[in-house]
């Protein structure tokens, strides 16, 4: 029952609300003699004695993963698609979907960028924007459905809280955040207002997972190429890419947020890959209706993203997110991969330093403070203030009922 139990539940059309799910289920709710099934080799004994199976089948959900070198931009794996005899369509390459939140380290390497740092604060309360000439009202929420009150730049990103980011793309400014993402590498046309925040904009895999490839390789860009070079059959080399590096973030910029999307694996969304036992760093995303699920993450010498998701937009179905359909995927792939490398950390720039924040405020905590947590920042926007401690206020009627008590 255990490798049948998946099929309890079924998306028995193109709507969440059409999912059905077995309470329960009895081995004849799921299959029943005379159906043809398709499974796969459990275990085999010997001699073809005590051979299980599990239940399996041809998924109709697509999906797409691209593997990339992001020292040399070189593309290590590419995948389209599920098969290709059933579908030639490069989901990796031409497909444009919404990547949700794994849009965001965008916007907080452009808030880095202009001076803000991990221990900034942010505000993730309901707001709601109108817009009168349409006559639309947009009223973002988290995926949680509750609010948390001001909190740091790491924990948003940690955590993905979707109001502190659309708050932050209103500080920074759609326009700075627009111009950074093509620094990086993202060529597809991106919108011009707060809903760039969510990830509204569709993007390629393979452009959003090179763009993460900047963060791996300490700010600089290589464009992911497929054919590094071409020779005839005498070996004489008829073509052959030359490397070209630029540096389109600094290392320092690049470095934080790397060090915070360390955290969103280590205590975040991505909790799952912390398994692995590897720095590593990554964003998941997830899009309205749960029609995309998306993973990007890297270690200092390999970056992977993998979509998941139906071609005709259907909802993958309920709690369908990036953490739980396309972070699994991932890291199949990168334990395979990373097992041929070294364990490497993430290099960290002469020009970051350390201090011991206040977490509640973002300002420096108290000396002998047990709450206080250490924050990395680029030299010279650390805070320099400490956190005052607000006096209780005295509540004199207390002193009242103390007198009458003797």
């Amino acid at each position: 029952m255990e490798d049948m139990a998946w099929a309890a539940r079924r998306l028995k059309g193109s709507r969440l609300e059409d999912i059905q799910v077995i309470e329960k289920p009895k081995t004849s709710d799921i299959v029943k003699v005379h159906d043809l099934i398709k499974v796969k080799v459990k275990k085999a004994g010997k001699e073809g004695k005590g051979v299980f199976f599990s239940l399996e089948q041809e998924p109709a959900a697509e999906g797409a993963l691209v593997a990339i070198d992001p020292a040399t931009g070189a593309v290590k794996a590419l995948v389209g698609g599920y098969d290709f005899k059933r579908s030639e369509f490069n989901r990796a390459i031409v497909a444009k979907r919404q990547p949700g939140s794994a849009f965001k380290p965008i916007i907080y390497a452009t808030a880095i960028e202009r001076g803000l740092t991990p221990a900034s604060m942010v505000l993730d309360n309901p707001v709601v924007y109108t817009d009168e000439e349409l006559d639309k009202v947009w009223k973002p929420e988290n995926y949680e459905e509750k609010f948390y009150g001001l909190i740091t730049l790491r924990e948003a990103l940690t955590y993905s809280r979707n109001l502190a980011t659309v708050r932050l793309l209103e500080q920074v400014g759609v326009r700075n955040v627009i111009d950074f993402a093509k620094r990086v590498g993202i060529q597809s046309p991106l919108t011009r207002d707060l809903s760039l925040a969510l990830g509204s904009s569709s993007l390629t895999l393979t452009e959003l997972t090179s763009a993460y490839a900047v963060f791996a390789n300490r700010g600089v860009r290589v464009d992911p190429t497929l054919i590094i070079s071409v020779s005839d059959h005498n070996g004489r080399v008829l073509e052959h890419r030359e490397l070209a590096l630029q540096q389109v973030v600094s290392k320092e910029t690049a470095y934080v947020v790397t060090n915070m999307m360390e955290d969103v694996i280590q205590r975040g969304t991505a909790r799952k890959a912390k398994s692995l036992g590897r720095p590593l760093a990554g964003k998941t995303g997830t899009t309205n209706e749960f029609t995309d699920a998306w993973f990007i993450g890297f270690a200092p010498n390999l970056v992977a993203g993998v979509w998941v998701g139906f071609d005709d937009n259907r909802p993958l179905g309920d709690r369908e997110a990036g953490g739980s359909t396309a972070l699994p995927i991932w890291m199949t792939f990168m334990q395979e991969s990373l097992s041929r490398f070294p364990v490497t950390p993430f290099s960290i720039p002469d020009n970051i330093v350390y201090a011991k924040i206040d977490p509640q405020t973002g300002l420096l905590a108290p000396p002998g403070e047990e709450k206080g947590i250490v924050e990395i920042f680029v030299r010279g926007t650390e805070p320099k203030d400490y956190k005052v401690e607000t006096p209780t206020p005295t509540q004199f009627f207390r002193l009242d009922e103390e007198e009458a008590s003797f």
